[in-house]
Parts: C-alpha cells; sequence; structure tokens
C-alpha cells in the first residue's frame, strides 16, 4: 500500500495516483478468510469502528431498500485535482514541537511495560498519528495541529496497533480502553 504498488506472480504494477484502500472486518463471518499478519494490519493508518445501526436507523435503511429497487448510483464529490491540492494543503499544517513530542509520548506509552499490552506500537503509528492529527486540523479550517486533534484521532489511528495480551483479552479489556488510560498518564502540553 505505502509503496504505490501491487505484486501479482512476477509482475508489479504501479497504482494510480490518488489510490485508497479499504477493507472491512467482520468478527461473525470469518469462515474461509485468515487474519492478516500484524505488519499488514500496521499499513492501514485507521481502524473506525462501525456501531449496529439504532432502531430508528434500521428503520429508514430497511424503508429506503424497500421503496427503491434501483442500484443507488455514485457519485463524484471531488475530483483528482482536489484531492491532490488537499495533499498540498496537508503538507503545510504546522505540527508544534510540543505536539511532537505529545505524539511520541503517547506512542512510546504503548511500548512501556503494560500488563494489557503484549506489543505497542509500531513508528509507523507516530507517522499515522501526525498525518492524521493534521489532517483533522485542516478538516476544521486550522492551519495548525492541536493536541485535542491528536486526541479525536488517536483512537482509530492505534487501536489496531496494539496487540492486547491474554489477560487484557479474558478481562474484556478493549484496546480503547488502553488508549484511554494511556491518554489520562500522558501530559498535555
Amino acid at each position: 500500500m505505502q509503496e504505490r504498488q501491487v505484486t501479482i506472480g512476477d509482475e508489479t504494477y504501479r497504482l494510480p495516483n490518488p489510490f485508497l484502500v479499504l477493507a472491512t472486518q467482520n468478527p461473525i463471518e470469518q469462515e474461509g478468510t485468515y487474519p492478516l499478519p500484524e505488519a499488514q494490519v500496521d499499513r492501514f493508518m485507521f481502524k473506525c469502528l462501525v456501531e449496529t445501526p439504532s432502531k430508528a436507523d434500521e428503520r429508514r435503511i430497511m424503508q429506503r431498500f424497500a421503496e427503491s429497487a434501483a442500484v443507488p448510483e455514485a457519485k463524484a464529490v471531488c475530483s483528482v485535482a482536489d484531492i491532490e491540492a488537499l495533499r498540498s494543503s496537508l503538507a503545510e499544517v504546522y505540527c508544534d514541537d510540543k505536539v511532537g513530542d505529545y505524539i511520541l509520548d503517547i506512542v512510546f506509552k504503548t511500548r512501556e511495560r503494560n500488563p494489557h499490552i503484549q506489543n505497542g506500537a509500531s513508528p509507523r503509528a507516530t507517522l499515522a498519528l501526525n498525518l492524521a492529527a493534521r489532517g483533522n486540523a485542516l478538516m476544521r479550517g486550522r492551519p495548525y495541529a492541536t493536541p485535542q486533534d491528536v486526541k479525536e484521532v488517536v483512537h482509530d489511528v492505534l487501536r489496531h496497533r496494539i496487540l492486547l495480551t491474554y489477560e487484557a483479552e479474558a478481562e474484556n479489556i478493549t484496546s480503547d480502553q488502553v488508549i484511554d488510560k494511556i491518554l489520562s498518564e500522558v501530559p498535555v502540553p
């Protein structure tokens, strides 16, 4: 993914710019599928949780599908040039050293001895958290990232990068709970 190419057999193919990789993970229907190795999971920038819809939302979904047999049509919301312009803008979002140190402190805290963490986040997590915090600032119309930007994206960036211990899993402790504990222990600049 990060190399912007795929290899099938002996052939390597460059991917167009921009490209995006999305994957779904359904813990119920795993028949015939295999978990990705940690090194591959780490290459995904985010792991976003999609909750089961509320009864009212599910009613709307049911009605929408019952009322129309037509296949929904996808419509472009931006152009490739728009995406490239946003990427350029993202590179200009300032991240003060204090915010960078906050990111490093959070990631390094995942690597400290902890009864709930078997393996902490990799250096790729530091890069993703910095980029996501700056992206969060950009979406809010600011030319600089804040510790709050980091807090708003940290769960999505780290939840799949922290490998929990068997003890944590036995106690039904989630990676989000571990991240919350880390955030409570790392001083905010």
